[in-house]
């Protein structure tokens, strides 16, 4: 329910652009005469540069909860005295005296190229997209245990470089990372927040973004980050890229591409018999041990261990003999989802396993999420939330080329050692992990091993958190899935906020 109460604030810089504009345009005669038509300002329209608050309530838990919904444009300066980007982000706060001491939590999705209209509209925030495309309170909202920040990165959603900075500038791992980094510090500045405790959640390459920004929070910005959450994170791209040379991906996605088969029912009935997770732990050590050893061997794999192999990989892919050998026991992601319905004309998702459609060169699975979210949120923003912006919202970006950063080793995007580093050196940090079955985008072999090789001590492996649902790669796509989760965060906040965590973080400041 929306209250009458609506409060715009509104950026003092653009109030200054906007006046002399006025004053010159009744000198000279017309906008067009003095306002260049490609600025920021006149393409979003004075207005979107006008913050807007809402007033709400939803129930959660039994509990009629009040609070504000805020959106608009915070403008950052990065590499430069004077603004380089405007970032568009939805705020979603409680109505209380306790907001300084209450979690927050800033989120945004991946892509790279994605906005956050993803994790905002079908997961934490207030209100979720149904499947009919139709807006509603979200049961499984986490505005019960933590305000939240959805934020969209710049080229994402209405998030724009200012005039005159190119956008290309924010299409690399460290100034995008940087640039998140000095929203969320002037956030907090601006609102008070300084002594809330800070979480992070991304979606994909959004868990890569995760990690990289929770280091630089923590170690250049001096704000404490007290955990994150990896929603079917992608950390080591080695293990998930399909490339010439690299065969380290192919073992790592055996267990989803069985899974997905026995979903389809292309299995052996003694496969098809037993659970999902049975299934997974099943192909996982056929993965780690026969098919590790097979791929390692490459041209001097024996005849006869070559064919069992084969046999094997028929057995959990449901994709015949004939069609494993000819791709020499090797199976791509592509290759799997074109082949896996082989005769029916119809391939899988790559985000979601288990959807289907008929357009090879297109994931079913997206096209049947993408348009009904985005128009959701184009009604939403403007019906409920009182906001006007007159650019088009990008929900994804293609944003080619983007550069990884120092930290992609050999080409592969790598944040396990940061991760590792993160929590070697904040004890008290906290990391909750969770993905799909049915994900052939970050299948959860690759997250598994990832976390498996930290080298962390037995207690300190304590402060990771997995879990995995009968679910694709947006997990929360999924109604019950999504209630699941939201019971799960509940209880992970719970833990990263307890009096245990509070005095490892004491121990870690008195010993520097």
């Amino acid at each position: 329910m929306i209250r009458s109460t609506v409060l715009f604030t509104i950026n003092i810089r653009f109030v200054a652009i906007a006046f002399v504009t006025a004053v010159v345009a009744v000198l000279f005669g017309s906008w067009a005469k003095v306002a260049d038509k490609n600025t920021l300002l006149v393409r979003a329209g004075y207005a979107a540069f006008t913050q807007v608050t809402t007033s709400h309530s939803i129930t959660l838990d039994n509990k009629n909860i009040n609070y504000n919904a805020t959106t608009g444009y915070l403008p950052i300066k990065y590499k430069a005295d004077n603004v380089t980007a405007n970032i568009f982000y939805t705020a979603y706060t409680l109505k209380d005296n306790t907001a300084a001491n209450r979690p927050i939590t800033f989120l945004f999705n991946g892509g790279p190229g994605s906005a956050s209209i993803w994790l905002h509209m079908g997961a934490f925030g207030p209100v979720r997209v149904d499947e009919r495309g139709s807006i509603g309170n979200n049961s499984a909202s986490w505005l019960g245990f933590t305000d939240l920040v959805f934020i969209d990165p710049v080229g994402t959603g209405y998030s724009r470089p200012a005039d005159g900075v190119e956008a290309k500038l924010f299409f690399n791992y460290e100034d995008d990372i940087a640039s998140i980094a000095a929203f969320i510090k002037d956030y907090l500045s601006k609102n008070n927040r300084q002594q809330s405790p800070k979480f992070l959640a991304g979606e994909s390459y959004g868990g890569l973004r995760a990690i990289g920004l929770a280091q630089q929070l923590i170690n250049k910005k001096h704000i404490k980050v007290s955990g994150i959450t990896l929603i079917s994170p992608a950390i080591n791209y080695q293990l998930i890229s399909f490339k010439p040379g690299n065969e380290t991906a192919y073992a790592y996605y055996l267990p989803t591409f069985a899974v997905t088969a026995r979903y389809h029912g292309r299995l052996p009935s003694d496969l098809e018999s037993i659970t999902p997770a049975q299934l997974i732990d099943k192909a996982t050590c056929f993965a780690q041990g026969s098919y590790q050893k097979f791929l390692s061997q490459g041209d001097d794999v024996t005849t006869e261990f070559r064919s069992k192999i084969i046999d094997s990989l028929s057995y959990f892919t449901g994709l015949s003999k004939a069609t494993v050998d000819s791709l020499n026991g090797r199976i791509t992601d592509r290759q799997f989802t074109k082949l896996l319905l082989n005769g029916t004309g119809n391939v899988t998702g790559t985000f979601d396993g288990r959807v289907t459609g008929e357009t090879e060169n297109a994931d079913p699975s997206i096209a049947q999420v993408k348009n009904r979210y985005t128009h959701a949120f184009n009604k939403y923003v403007k019906q409920q939330l009182k906001y006007t912006n007159n650019l088009p919202y990008l929900a994804t970006n293609a944003t080619g080329g983007w550069n990884y950063g120092p930290q992609a080793n050999n080409s592969y995007a790598d944040a396990s050692v940061a991760l590792k580093s993160l929590i070697q050196n904040n004890p008290a940090f906290q990391v909750n992990i969770v993905g799909g079955y049915y994900d052939l985008a970050t299948p959860i072999g690759s997250t598994k091993y990832v976390i498996n090789h930290l080298g962390l001590s037995k207690q300190l492996r304590k402060n990771i958190t997995q879990s995995y649902y009968e679910a694709g790669h947006m997990i929360y796509t999924s109604a019950s899935v999504n209630v699941a989760f939201k019971e799960n965060s509940q209880a992970f906040y719970q833990r990263a906020l307890s009096p245990d965590a509070g005095k490892a973080y004491n121990r870690l400041i008195a010993n520097n």
